[in-house]
């Protein structure tokens, strides 16, 4: 669910891949750019391609059975203690290149972005890129079902993500062509491992809608309640998870907060702030941003990562800062898919939750209290509903049937 302390534009941007990854082998090694050009094999490209950099394939990062790193799948890369890995390496390590303490508690990557021209650091004005540290996206169920892949929007085209992904966390020294970068792409929109059940993949092939399942069991049930589509009516918490999760990938924003919240956000909205950065559960370090869109009173915002205010490229459907000033956008973050959410912890943009339960639990701060009585209230919708532990297993119980290839039965 999200955040709607702030009213929202559309943001639907098309992005894609996601971090690096992959075993250590090398199509690139011994062979020429006309040789790499003959080979577009996007599973090849995507699990082996290391394009002379740093051992990093697609699949370092992103697994075959989630799309993403689990705590678990760091801890047994660590175990492993092998000598060749290539996840333990340049931004998974600490500060001081050596130590996996960060990783291991959390399973994010440092992340080194460009700052827009409206955004500097106030320790440090001439700075031009920013670290934040970021869960690494799920693969799963995209791009082909959701185009806005990343935490934050930044790249417009797949082909432009997974060619970031390649300078940045493979350190290439041999350049992919655009018919690679074409491949890994459709790889990823066709092969069935993208994808959390056949339903979705069939969704995909043929624009036929996965429905949500019924529940079997009474918590099952009970849970199901809070992802129907229906008005908001307090003191009634029917569909107060789709409010945020609502359309065929249950990822935006639906009419029922909309009307709610007096048209903003928009139906469709895909990013949100959920008070995630407030709480800043992996205690990452907080930076003091000034935000300066040229129009607007200078803005300064101490957060750990500013989210959609860093895509350097805002889309056409967010407003100028002429209608609405560019610090109203930040924090905000992407809206996930909850399609087979049961196996892609930690979540949140920085994993701050580690468990599903945790993640569902974090709501009753965000539903249960104004912004007045805690940060992380909604504005525009906390103190209207009490959330309970209860309806907290319930959700959790439901949102478990929507893991692979459950909702199928």
């Amino acid at each position: 669910m999200a955040r709607t302390s702030r009213p929202l534009a559309a943001l639907g941007v098309t992005i894609a891949l996601a971090l690096s990854s992959g075993s250590n082998a090398s199509l690139s090694n011994g062979l020429t750019q006309d040789e790499l050009g003959l080979e577009l094999h996007g599973k090849k490209l995507f699990d082996k391609e290391t394009f002379g950099g740093n051992g990093r394939t697609c699949l370092t990062c992103h697994s075959k059975d989630t799309g993403t790193l689990t705590l678990s799948d760091v801890q047994r890369i660590i175990d492993k203690a092998d000598p060749n890995d290539a996840f333990l390496i340049h931004d998974a390590l600490d500060e001081d290149g050596v130590g996996t303490t960060r990783v291991q508690a959390h399973a994010t990557i440092r992340m080194t972005i460009p700052l827009p021209p409206w955004l500097s650091l106030a320790d440090d004005p001439g700075a031009t890129h920013v670290t934040v540290f970021r869960g690494i996206p799920s693969t799963r169920n995209t791009p082909a079902l959701d185009p806005v892949l990343l935490h934050d929007g930044r790249a417009p085209t797949l082909q432009e993500q997974a060619l970031g992904a390649i300078h940045d966390h493979y350190q290439n020294t041999v350049e992919p062509t655009t018919e690679q970068l074409d491949a890994i792409a459709e790889f990823q929109r066709t092969e069935a491992r993208f994808f959390a059940s056949p339903a979705l993949r069939k969704f995909a092939a043929t624009g036929a809608p996965p429905e949500l399942p019924p529940g079997i069991t009474p918590a099952e049930r009970r849970g199901r309640t809070f992802l129907v589509d229906a008005p908001f009516s307090p003191p009634s918490k029917r569909g107060i998870c789709a409010l945020c999760h609502s359309g065929p990938m249950l990822n935006m924003v639906n009419q029922a907060l909309s009307t709610f919240a007096g048209g903003s956000p928009p139906v469709g909205a895909r990013f949100i702030n959920t008070g995630v950065t407030i709480v800043n559960a992996p205690n990452n370090p907080i930076r003091t941003w000034v935000v300066n869109d040229g129009i607007n009173p200078v803005v300064r915002i101490d957060s750990p990562d500013l989210g959609v205010l860093l895509d350097p490229t805002p889309p056409a459907a967010q407003p100028p800062p002429s209608v609405i000033p560019r610090a109203f956008f930040a924090q905000l973050f992407k809206i996930p898919t909850l399609w087979g959410v049961k196996d892609t912890a930690p979540y949140f943009h920085d994993n701050g939750a580690k468990t599903l339960r945790d993640a569902v639990a974090h709501y009753k701060r965000f539903f249960n209290f104004t912004e007045e009585q805690d940060p992380v209230g909604s504005r525009s919708l906390g103190g209207f509903i009490e959330l309970t532990d209860n309806d907290v297993d319930d959700i959790v119980a439901y949102l478990k049937r929507l893991a692979p290839n459950r909702m199928d039965k």
